[in-house]
């Protein structure tokens, strides 16, 4: 597969659009249309689905520009007007979970209802947004891996890449389907979901970044791979410990 030529989707007002922005905002608007789904299976109110998105959208673009901006300062630094372009990419994902996270948690707390289950709402949605956005990355040729002889590869420049942007929105769209099921037949207790988010993306990140030419470096680990196995061991820990209670939610 080759990226198309144009990373802009279209032009409004005499400013470019670009796909990598789109694509976000269309993962942003299917992951909330999914949650609100849940929430009428749940008999849990809909209002505070789509309020706290009011306030997770702006934070988790912040929290996933600053943590990659952070984890590139060198480049950053030299033009430190390049930090608030975020058209032409730039967002990591796990900046922008964690202070997705830390909002819904402080939302939850202020309007006293379950963090966990509102977590649980959320993470399929979550997981389809981030099948969509992934292809803004194709566009934007990154997030890409190692040269390649793969069938299943993107072409740049004449070069065979792993197209490791693909494999992780195969991986998520199986994540969401199977959280999406899940949530409906297999739920027995709020928290169940977010760990199995943690754990299935976690383990799919971890892999995934394995194969990227484009990894963040905190000395000589990749961040997001000593990321992904915190969010496997927390979600395993806190499976076996919400799986075993006898509450029904």
């Amino acid at each position: 597969m080759t990226p198309p030529v144009s990373e802009t989707a279209f032009s409004l007002f005499g400013i470019d659009i670009m796909w990598y922005g789109v694509l976000i905002a269309i993962g942003f608007i299917a992951g909330v249309a999914v949650a609100s789904k849940n929430a009428k299976f749940e008999n849990f109110p809909e209002d505070y689905v789509q309020d706290l998105i009011l306030w997770i959208l702006p934070f988790s673009i912040i929290g996933a520009r600053l943590y990659y901006v952070i984890f590139s300062w060198d480049y950053y630094s030299k033009d430190l007007t390049k930090i608030l372009d975020i058209r032409e990419g730039g967002l990591a994902i796990y900046g922008g979970i964690i202070a997705g996270v830390l909002v819904g948690y402080l939302y939850c707390r202020k309007k006293k209802i379950s963090f966990l289950q509102m977590a649980d709402l959320y993470m399929p949605g979550l997981a389809l947004g981030q099948s969509i956005g992934r292809w803004g990355n194709f566009i934007n040729k990154e997030a890409y891996g190692a040269p390649t002889d793969f069938p299943i590869s993107v072409l740049i420049e004449g070069q065979r890449y792993h197209a490791t942007f693909l494999y992780e929105s195969l991986g998520n769209l199986m994540i969401f389907a199977f959280l999406f099921i899940y949530l409906r037949k297999w739920k027995k207790n709020h928290g169940e979901v977010l760990s199995l988010y943690l754990i299935l993306y976690g383990t799919l990140r971890f892999f995934v970044e394995g194969l990227r030419m484009d990894s963040l470096y905190f000395g000589s680990f990749r961040v997001s791979q000593l990321l992904s196995a915190l969010l496997i061991i927390t979600g395993a820990f806190m499976y076996y410990k919400v799986r075993k209670k006898e509450v029904k939610k």
